[in-house]
């Protein structure tokens, strides 16, 4: 169970939406990032063959369904070599595979373009919540706070396309991996504002390195603060209020064993636990299996790993006398997928702990990824994820594309994201007799930029 690396994305994909988003792919004009001064010479469109190539070449050895869904596999290749020899950008190269891989319906079967030469901030961040698309994070110093948008917002249409659970990811993807845009025009609207506002929103760009020179040690060094940067941002987080209470804030599946234990270890002594996964896009298996041994007295099978060729069961091994035996929360959103949503169904399923929150994001799938480069000394990396293994769960059941519906639904209001309150969690800190106030809540885990 693997996180899916563009970022913060739904899973569910509706046939009706493909052939529009493919020809926004491949057809779309050139962002100011990739668009060419003369038509791609010979090296680049061979390079996106090769990668297309090697792409469907990964997908044939490790896909779990050898029928691909459906899929004509070969035929689909074919098609998307001839696009790639007419192909006007680096961008429409990216999008005419990257479409190959989305036509399989799949959470965790993409593409991972080559890094672009600059990282493009937006400055904000949009979320589903419910059924409706919001305005979560506004970046200080941005344009976005410039040209007024606030958090709170409600997003209508983003460069005329509309939010929805269905598609917010393809926006994503489009926007934040395949085809970076210096800009976009949002269509928003205000708590309490009669009419919605259009905002020409532009992105803060800047400079690195598309391709690394391995044997350029600043280079090298540039990467390894940038990573040291992200870790940063994606550091696990905690609260610990006397002994009745202590809250992890949990962003990704990405402890070993030792470090998952050293963490229940410090929540052991407390009457009651609350983990947020909310925004936790999944990690690990390892991980997984060991946080659900933390909680749990016996041995539990999460599922059955159904791959090409056999059936195996998944199980969670139990630490024995030493799982936790107090209370636990556990809280999820439209952005929780893949571990975290397997975590807080196993939990729900072994009547272990109680779910609050908004419903999950339906991403549940085993998968692998591939890395792959481009050059010998100067190289360009890219990859590939490809599901291995379905999953079907004790209760006979996927959760992909359904997602977990909580015990609790509790979603945020407008009004709540624009005051920076935290109602769900304040809630769950009630339900183990823990008061907190919506407002205390929205300050304990404030959100952070990327430097």
């Amino acid at each position: 169970m693997l996180e899916r690396k563009f970022p913060r994305l739904s899973s569910r994909l509706r046939a009706s939406l493909l052939s529009a988003f493919a020809l926004s792919l491949v057809l779309s004009p050139a962002s100011a990032q990739d668009r060419p001064q003369q038509k791609l010479g010979s090296f680049e469109i061979a390079r996106g063959r090769e990668m297309l190539k090697v792409v469907k070449s990964d997908l044939e050895k490790n896909y779990y369904d050898p029928t691909f869904r459906g899929l004509d596999l070969e035929a689909r290749y074919k098609q998307a070599d001839e696009m790639i020899k007419s192909a006007q950008s680096n961008g429409q190269v990216f999008g005419i595979i990257a479409q190959l891989l989305i036509e399989l319906d799949d959470s965790h079967t993409f593409f991972l373009p080559p890094t672009r030469a600059t990282r493009t901030d937006y400055g904000w961040e949009m979320q589903m919540i419910g059924e409706r698309c919001h305005v979560v994070g506004v970046r200080p110093g941005s344009d976005a706070e410039a040209k007024g948008l606030k958090e709170g917002d409600t997003v209508h249409l983003v460069d005329g396309m509309k939010p929805t659970r269905a598609d917010l990811w393809k926006i994503q993807y489009l926007y934040n991996s395949l085809r970076p845009q210096a800009g976009m025009r949002l269509v928003v609207q205000g708590p309490g504002e009669p009419q919605p506002r259009q905002l020409d929103v532009m992105a803060k760009l800047n400079e690195r390195a598309r391709v690394t020179d391995l044997t350029d040690y600043d280079a090298y060094m540039r990467l390894v603060i940038e990573e040291q940067r992200i870790a940063r941002l994606n550091r696990h987080r905690y609260i610990e209020m006397g002994d009745e209470l202590f809250i992890w804030k949990m962003p990704r599946f990405d402890l070993p064993k030792d470090k998952v234990d050293d963490m229940a270890g410090k929540f052991r002594k407390f009457k009651s636990v609350i983990i947020d996964l909310r925004g936790n896009s999944g990690g690990f298996e390892e991980t997984l299996l060991r946080l659900i041994g933390n909680f749990v007295e016996k041995d539990v099978k999460v599922g059955d790993l159904t791959r090409r060729k056999e059936v195996k069961p998944l199980v969670a091994k139990s630490v024995g006398a030493n799982a936790y035996k107090g209370q636990l929360v556990v809280l999820i959103d439209s952005e929780s997928g893949s571990s975290s949503e397997l975590f807080a169904r196993v939990m729900q399923l072994e009547k272990r702990g109680t779910v609050l929150g908004d419903r999950s994001a339906g991403a549940v799938m085993r998968a692998r990824q591939m890395g792959h480069q481009v050059g010998l000394d100067i190289v360009a990396f890219y990859g590939v994820s490809v599901t291995d293994a379905d999953l079907v769960m004790t209760d006979g059941k996927s959760l992909e594309h359904t997602g977990v519906t909580p015990d609790e639904l509790l979603l945020p209001t407008a009004q709540d994201l624009a005051a920076r309150r935290d109602p769900v969690l304040a809630r769950a800190a009630a339900l183990v007799g823990v008061q907190m106030s919506p407002e205390k809540a929205g300050a304990l885990f404030p959100v952070e930029w990327r430097k």
